[in-house]
């Protein structure tokens, strides 16, 4: 019995709010409870008023057998902006809009430096998917030609510190299987076509719904986010690199990294997005699974 949780973005007191909605108390120093663990997502880090207490709270669980905590982007990204690179620079560039993202998580650490680098090392330790033999879970993609890939080149479904210089390495297969594994799949906007972010980026690549068949919705239908700027005409398919989606008779699939609003919802009967932008005024998110092979839209928990 699982209660898989969304991301959680610095909120620590939604957190702590959540988990003792779902019948979880603190007991030396770690939340836990009397039949059920947590299964984490990813996006502890970054946005928050509360990034080091997340991070202890999760820790904490994890440590102590409560909980398993997954790998997701901003946990990566923080890796890689802060290793260097053997040229010198680090594997992230230190952009202007790569220095805002990880600003607060760096500011909340200022002072504290060995504190911080102790949690980078722990992210190291972060799995990137998770399966058993009743569900699924990862950050952003499931993707499973992209899992089978990765399970033969990291070590128990994890980054080493070789493999992260690796992973960044633009146009190989393992940079790829990172990417959409940790990011989503994307699919380039229509010739001429863009639009900003919630952060503000210009972009001409939007992410889609890799639970959807391509051949058979339209260019909005298949935005995570409703994008006006898109067509509502069919996928012009040659853009995408392959057409594989998500199948109805696959395993349930629990996810984050898509900033949805509203109040929960299922995609479909066995997949689950659980990041309800709680660091934009949203909503933290748990599902409450237990076996089930068809999702229940009652099973959710919000704060």
């Amino acid at each position: 019995m699982r209660d898989l949780i969304g991301d959680i973005h610095g909120h620590a007191d939604k957190l702590e709010e959540l988990l003792q909605k779902l019948g979880y108390s603190k007991q030396n120093n770690f939340y836990s409870h009397p039949e059920r663990k947590v299964l984490f997502v990813g996006d502890y880090i970054d946005r928050g008023p509360k990034i080091r207490e997340t991070l202890e709270i999760v820790k904490n669980m994890v440590d102590n057998g409560s909980a398993i905590a997954l790998m997701g982007n901003h946990e990566y990204n923080a890796l890689c902006f802060h290793i260097q690179e053997t040229e010198g620079g680090h594997l992230r560039k230190h952009l202007i809009k790569n220095i805002i993202q990880h600003y607060d998580t760096l500011k909340q650490f200022q002072n504290r430096q060995k504190e911080y680098e102790d949690y980078l090392e722990w992210f190291m330790t972060l799995p990137l998917f998770y399966e058993s033999d009743q569900f699924r879970a990862v950050h952003a993609c499931w993707n499973q030609k992209n899992i089978d890939y990765l399970k033969k080149h990291l070590n128990n479904n994890c980054l080493t510190d070789a493999l992260i210089y690796e992973s960044v390495k633009r146009g190989t297969e393992f940079n790829d299987a990172i990417d959409e594994t940790l990011k989503g799949k994307e699919m380039k906007m229509p010739k001429g076509m863009s639009f900003l972010d919630k952060d503000g980026t210009e972009r001409t690549d939007f992410r889609i719904k890799w639970w959807e068949n391509p051949l058979e919705v339209t260019y909005q239908e298949i935005s995570v986010l409703p994008t006006t700027e898109l067509p509502n005409d069919r996928i012009d398919v040659s853009l995408l690199e392959n057409t594989a989606y998500y199948e109805a008779d696959d395993k349930p699939v629990f996810f984050g990294h898509y900033w949805l609003n509203g109040a929960p919802m299922l995609y479909k009967n066995n997949v689950c997005c659980l990041d309800y932008s709680v660091a934009k005024g949203g909503h933290l998110v748990a599902y409450s699974f237990d076996g089930e092979t068809i999702l229940d839209s009652t099973k959710f928990t919000y704060v």
